[in-house]
């Protein structure tokens, strides 16, 4: 039944999602043609001490002896020097599957695990002193978002104390989202041992710079009151950009997407400023954005493309949304539903809406100058077209 109706699809994934957490999920079975895909009960993840023996094991650290004849993985340089910290995300975003295939309960190996790593790393031959990123799904969660999915660890301690939590018998929300649209009032917000293990790296012999380049989420950091992390950040383990991902403008659309609302970013672009202004240094923000995610309509892509020209920034790169297995957003693409409210979303599928909101975030462009004009004139934003100031195309 899910796969000829859209409403079924969307209330079979719903199910399957709302199933994710070792602790509350039961085990799941679906039948199609006499035949039935189980999907048991997702197991708990490792504990600070799993993911310390499992990193400490003796990789070989190279690509398959196979790739040789192929001139090997070109993806690999980007991860040969970089350190994975942590596993799991609580970020919840729409178009991401983590939730399916690490969990929404954060884990992370111990700064001193990821300090002997680091001296694996200086001794091999080709390392120039620089470790490319210390991160993970989301660089800056270390630990369980709160004493729940820490399995009730109530015990205090240390930042790094609570970073690792218990995890036993944690358990994740499967109704809400950690963060948005506002975080929650059982949040830990806590980068101190994320702080330790950076600086740690840091006064490793050998190691010259330690980049972050994993995504951080901008709304956990502003949730945060001490602004060591953002300062250090900028001061140590950046190179003149960081990428984030504010995604959109829309709030509506933010909100589909698990994203928070627009102002959160506007006031983490002001922070950064600030921050770089005192440390003497110019450093800007790469901002993502995606076009024709489920629940963009044109005109919610003429309001960012209109953010774009305030801005003074229009990126060199953009991402079309595309359906991905396992992610909350594909099923609202394949279903027009989203199926954890069970309302409708407007779907951009036709190559024709999606060729024009992509084109509206380049809206300089002078081969996107023809989408770009059809678009406005779709919208009744004439008022674009022209010469003024605030038009997107002359």
């Amino acid at each position: 039944k899910a796969a000829a109706d859209p409403l079924v699809f969307a209330e079979a994934f719903a199910v399957q999602y709302k199933n994710t957490d070792p602790v509350s999920a039961v085990v799941l079975a679906d039948e199609a043609a006499g035949q039935y895909a189980v999907q048991e009960r997702p197991s708990p993840p490792l504990d600070r001490s799993g993911l310390d023996h499992l990193y400490g094991l003796p990789f070989m650290r190279a690509w398959h002896p196979d790739y040789d004849r192929n001139g090997g993985i070109p993806a690999f340089e980007e991860i040969k020097f970089s350190l994975a910290s942590s596993r799991g995300c609580y970020g919840a975003c729409a178009f991401c599957s983590l939730a399916f295939h690490q969990g929404r309960i954060v884990s992370s190996r111990s700064r001193e695990s990821l300090v002997a790593e680091a001296g694996i790393l200086v001794g091999m031959k080709d390392f120039k002193g620089y470790i490319h990123d210390v991160g993970g799904p989301t660089a800056n969660f270390r630990g369980p978002a709160c004493d729940k999915q820490a399995g009730g660890d109530r015990a205090g301690g240390s930042g790094g104390d609570r970073a690792a939590g218990s995890l036993a018998g944690g358990s994740a929300c499967v109704d809400r989202r950690c963060l948005t649209p506002e975080p929650c009032p059982a949040l830990r917000v806590d980068h101190r041992d994320y702080l330790s293990v950076l600086r740690a790296l840091r006064a490793v012999p050998g190691v010259k710079k330690v980049f972050v380049r994993s995504g951080i989420r901008f709304d956990y950091v502003m949730a945060d009151r001490n602004q060591d992390f953002l300062t250090e950040l900028a001061e140590y383990h950046v190179s003149g950009q960081l990428k984030v991902a504010p995604e959109h403008v829309s709030d509506r659309v933010l909100k589909l997407m698990g994203k928070p609302g627009h102002q959160v970013y506007d006031a983490f672009a002001k922070r950064w400023a600030e921050v770089n202004k005192n440390l003497e240094l110019k450093q800007y923000l790469v901002p993502y954005f995606i076009a024709s995610h489920p629940g963009a309509t044109m005109e919610d892509a003429v309001e960012l493309a209109e953010y774009l020209r305030d801005s003074g920034f229009v990126p060199d790169q953009v991402q079309d949304f595309y359906p991905t297995p396992g992610t909350l957003a594909t099923a609202m693409y394949h279903s027009g539903l989203d199926p954890l409210s069970g309302k409708a979303v407007h779907v951009a599928k036709g190559a024709i809406e999606r060729s024009m909101q992509r084109a509206l975030l380049q809206y300089n462009k002078p081969e996107n100058r023809k989408l770009v004009i059809e678009a406005l004139r779709a919208t009744g934003r004439t008022d674009l077209i022209g010469h003024g100031e605030k038009c997107l195309v002359r």
